[in-house]
């Protein structure tokens, strides 16, 4: 089975992100796609994030009516902080069966080369590249690599970080928000 990682903090998740992975799973030749939750990533600070089960709990009711989008957990038991390398190595040893690819956005693809161990990333996965709304053409070294495969999806121009915003400035977001998403941020009062 060809797996498609999309890794995130999901703080929260949101319509964009179920949009980008649906598209994907549906237009590509990947059978499934996880949301891998982020513990910690190195290059955020870790204060502004939910609970790491929070936020798993989000991307399960997000998902959890999409039979090829599921959430993973598999950070969690990782060191922290954690790279992308230490998760495929994992992944691979715990699942020899299935082959894992990385989803990710064109303008996180311009830093690819900063990744830990990137070019063994590169050597053993695919990366699907999603197109982000930027000024021009987004030139990286990565142009016509083999194992890079831009993905035409909408362009969702939607973050977390502007949710959490509109939330603590009390204006409604429910429908930027999958309703089981919005339902829980609401009865837990996050972001407030």
């Amino acid at each position: 089975m060809k797996i498609g990682l999309y890794f995130g903090t999901f703080n929260p998740i949101h319509v964009g992100h179920l949009t980008i992975a649906n598209h994907l799973v549906e237009n590509s030749d990947l059978d499934q796609i996880w949301f891998v939750v982020t513990p910690q990533s190195p290059f955020k600070k870790k204060s502004s994030l939910l609970d790491d089960h929070q936020r798993l709990e989000m991307v399960y009711l997000a998902t959890k009516d999409y039979d090829k989008l599921r959430p993973c957990d598999i950070e969690f038991s990782l060191k922290q902080p954690n790279y992308t390398i230490d998760t495929l190595t994992y992944l691979f040893e715990k699942y020899p069966e299935h082959k894992f690819c990385l989803i990710m956005g064109e303008d996180n693809l311009k830093s690819f080369h900063k990744w830990k161990n990137y070019q063994q990333i590169l050597e053993n996965h695919s990366i699907y590249v999603y197109p982000r709304l930027t000024e021009g053409k987004l030139e990286t070294q990565f142009e016509n690599h083999p194992k890079i495969f831009n993905i035409s999806a909408p362009i969702m121009e939607l973050s977390s970080t502007f949710i959490r915003k509109e939330i603590k400035a009390g204006r409604s977001i429910k429908p930027m928000l999958p309703d089981k998403v919005w339902k829980y941020i609401d009865e837990m009062n996050f972001y407030k």
